[in-house]
């Protein structure tokens, strides 16, 4: 059925709504008596909390309640669990240490003013190649790079890299950086929750990843999935997940339009927070990030070094491929992990390489976390790889096309974690590319097939 608008235009389901501004986003659900959050953030980079008075802010006329570490049941959560709701031990400028919920935003930040915390500096550490080294500041009590097993690295490997690197007549090599970007989405983080009747939350959220956050919700508030009901609303129709009984531990998760999001919100950033507070004070309250806070605090696309070194003939064929990649993760892991693992998988682009060697560091900084953005990791490697190409084909006097054509990854080829390709149309789509471009490629490129090799 899908195969049949394929090449055809089709209406967006949500296009008129978006046009004529009927789209209803989080911050547009509007609960009467809802109180408004604000977060205290650390003013410094690394340090230890040693003393947090929110008495005067608590006194206020206007403040409902306030949150400290204290109240948080479970404060971690995350991929791995290491990141706090509310921090005590500081490990980035403008992580959150206490939350308001007011009358108004207003009244919300002038008790953030009366907030008295004292914190002891420590020193950090912003550059990962820095922070890799021995008696480089700790980042986190366990050091500074994450741990993959026994080891701290991902390794993918594949074929003997030294037996490659001696059958090839040059070695190229190239260092790369992709810096650090925010996705900018138009929507901030927003979170609303409501305690309802008997004891039931419900929280509408900016989520990409419901059922995920669904999950870390539980063991930040203490209670088991079996409590949850989730409910996610799309394009008008109800999807519904109920798991075991009603109890007061019942939260209602609800999901909506999410108003740009690029990997930006598959990570919690306000939901935990508005949940104990709702919790805390029995009744609605929305937490809507400041543009600054967006930009400042939020998870972006972390920065890759990432450094190449190529086995290549004479002819062209690459026959080693080394590289070893670095991730600036920040101070959590947050979705690091996992992006890590995926640029480590796919480093190697589209190409036949038969001897691989791979290894990819999750390295943590005093700084924001990094998370996912579009690609999860692929998007600097490709940006890398192909630049690696382009001096491949300078190194050994071929143009950019034909170095791409014959490594072009064909069926019967396997990647470097062993997946053995059976719909490969690589070397069809680059000539059609090419065509479209009005480049003339040499017969033996357009003759050339993605057949398997041999046939």
């Amino acid at each position: 059925m899908a195969l049949k608008v394929v090449g055809t235009r089709q209406k967006r389901y949500d296009g008129l709504a978006h046009v004529t501004g009927e789209t209803r986003f989080v911050d547009d659900v509007f609960v009467p008596g809802t109180l408004a959050v604000k977060v205290l953030r650390s003013p410094i980079v690394k340090g230890r909390v040693k003393n947090l008075d929110t008495t005067a802010a608590e006194r206020l006329a206007g403040v409902a309640g306030v949150i400290t570490p204290a109240d948080v049941p479970v404060n971690g959560y995350g991929l791995i669990p290491d990141q706090p709701v509310l921090a005590e031990s500081i490990r980035y400028k403008g992580e959150p240490i206490a939350a308001v919920a007011a009358v108004d935003e207003d009244t919300a930040l002038e008790a953030l003013d009366l907030i008295h915390v004292d914190i002891d500096a420590q020193e950090a550490v912003f550059d990962p190649l820095e922070a890799m080294k021995p008696d480089a500041p700790r980042v986190r009590p366990e050091g500074n790079i994450l741990m993959f097993g026994e080891r701290n690295f991902r390794q993918v490997v594949l074929g003997d890299i030294e037996a490659g690197f001696k059958e090839a007549d040059h070695v190229i090599e190239g260092e790369y950086f992709h810096p650090a970007l925010e996705h900018a989405q138009l929507e901030p983080q927003t979170s609303l929750a409501v305690p309802e009747a008997n004891g039931k939350l419900t929280i509408y959220t900016v989520s990409q990843a419901l059922y995920f956050h669904l999950g870390m919700l539980a063991g930040i508030l203490h209670m088991k999935p079996d409590d949850l009901r989730c409910v996610c609303k799309w394009a008008g129709r109800t999807r519904s997940s109920w798991r075991g009984s009603i109890g007061l531990s019942d939260i209602k998760y609800v999901g909506g339009t999410v108003g740009g999001g690029f990997g930006g919100k598959n990570d919690i950033h306000a939901d935990h927070v508005t949940a104990i507070l709702a919790l805390k004070t029995g009744r609605p309250v929305k937490w809507r990030w400041t543009r600054e806070e967006e930009l400042l605090y939020s998870t972006y696309r972390g920065a890759w070094i990432i450094k190449i070194k190529d086995g290549v003939r004479n002819d062209g064929r690459m026959v080693a491929r080394q590289v070893e990649s670095i991730r600036d993760a920040g101070a959590y892991t947050s979705m690091n992990s996992y992006v890590v693992d995926k640029h480590c998988f796919l480093v190697n682009g589209p190409y036949h390489v038969p001897n691989i060697y791979i290894k990819g560091y999750c390295v943590y900084t005093n700084k924001p976390p990094s998370s996912s953005m579009r690609g999860f990791g692929v998007t600097p490697a490709t940006f890398a790889t192909e630049v690696q190409m382009d001096k491949i084909a300078e190194a050994v006097g071929l143009s950019p096309w034909e170095v791409r054509f014959i490594n072009a990854v064909r069926n019967g080829d396997q990647t470097a974690t062993r997946r053995k390709l059976d719909s490969v149309y690589l070397i069809e789509t680059m000539q059609t590319l090419a065509k479209r471009a009005g480049v003339v490629l040499p017969e033996k490129l357009q003759a050339m097939t993605s057949a398997e090799r041999g046939a």
